[in-house]
């Protein structure tokens, strides 16, 4: 049996409409509900980050968002070239962009707490760029504005009180592979779409590479799994993928709902 393509094709949106209904919304809870003026974004120079920075000028101003750029020593210098390149192509202005270098703060507590491990001092710098974020929000009158997707927040990829302590999600109920499709349809630049997303917490961190499969195949079993409530085999049938690969993903839903 051929196997199908993937993406499977339920994944593929309108990307108009989505990002004409995403803008209202945020305007609206921005300024109607939380009563702010603006949003703060961590601007990381990945496809998330990027898409919610687009999505926010167009919402509220490019006046009204703060962008801050929060490197650790880890951060590869292409992420800061395209994080200050979509700074650029949005229209924000200069004193609402902030470069805050998160690695004094970040060794500090490593130090007092002796830390070894990679992935608790990769939490730690998630925790602590979400201090700064809040922080910042709170001096602008403004709401910390998530970049978190479907997929990430499913299988529980991201830092509990870090990447996730956010005031709003614009991106929460959109897979990986749609939010490509709304970067496309937005204008956002190539390489960002293409290169391989990363919360770059340690060197050579890919999310991946971490999550054992690629996200076209992640979302593709999410959506059959938890969307149409597929049986696993079944699942695996349609995909022509090991029955293994799909109970994986399971485990990871279910092991991450602390979260």
């Amino acid at each position: 049996m051929q196997r199908p393509e993937i993406p499977i094709k339920e994944l593929r949106i309108e990307p108009a409409p989505v990002v004409e209904y995403l803008t209202k919304r945020l305007r609206h809870y921005v300024r109607e509900i939380a009563g702010k003026k603006g949003g703060v974004i961590g601007l990381s120079g990945g496809i998330d980050s990027t898409v919610t920075a687009y999505i926010a000028v167009r919402a509220l101003g490019p006046e009204n968002v703060t962008l801050m750029i929060l490197p650790s020593s880890v951060t590869p210098k292409e992420d800061l070239e395209d994080a200050f390149e979509v700074v650029e192509r949005l229209g924000v202005p200069e004193g609402n962009v902030k470069l805050v270098e998160v690695e004094p703060v970040v060794n500090s507590i490593v130090s007092a707490l002796d830390i070894k491990d990679r992935v608790v001092k990769g939490n730690v710098t998630a925790r602590v760029r979400m201090v700064i974020l809040h922080a910042e929000a709170a001096l602008r009158n403004s709401l910390v504005i998530g970049t978190s997707d479907k997929s990430e927040l499913t299988v529980g990829y991201f830092t509990k009180y870090g990447d996730a302590g956010v005031d709003v999600m614009p991106l929460a109920d959109l897979y990986k592979t749609q939010v490509r499709q709304l970067a496309r349809y937005l204008g956002v630049p190539e390489r960002i779409i293409e290169k391989p997303p990363s919360p770059q917490l340690w060197e050579d961190h890919t999310a991946e590479g971490e999550l054992g499969m690629s996200y076209d195949l992640l979302d593709s079993i999410l959506y059959l799994r938890f969307d149409r409530w597929m049986d696993p085999r079944k699942v695996a049938e349609a995909l022509g993928v090991p029955l293994e690969t799909v109970l994986r993903v399971d485990r990871m839903v279910r092991s991450s709902q602390h979260k």
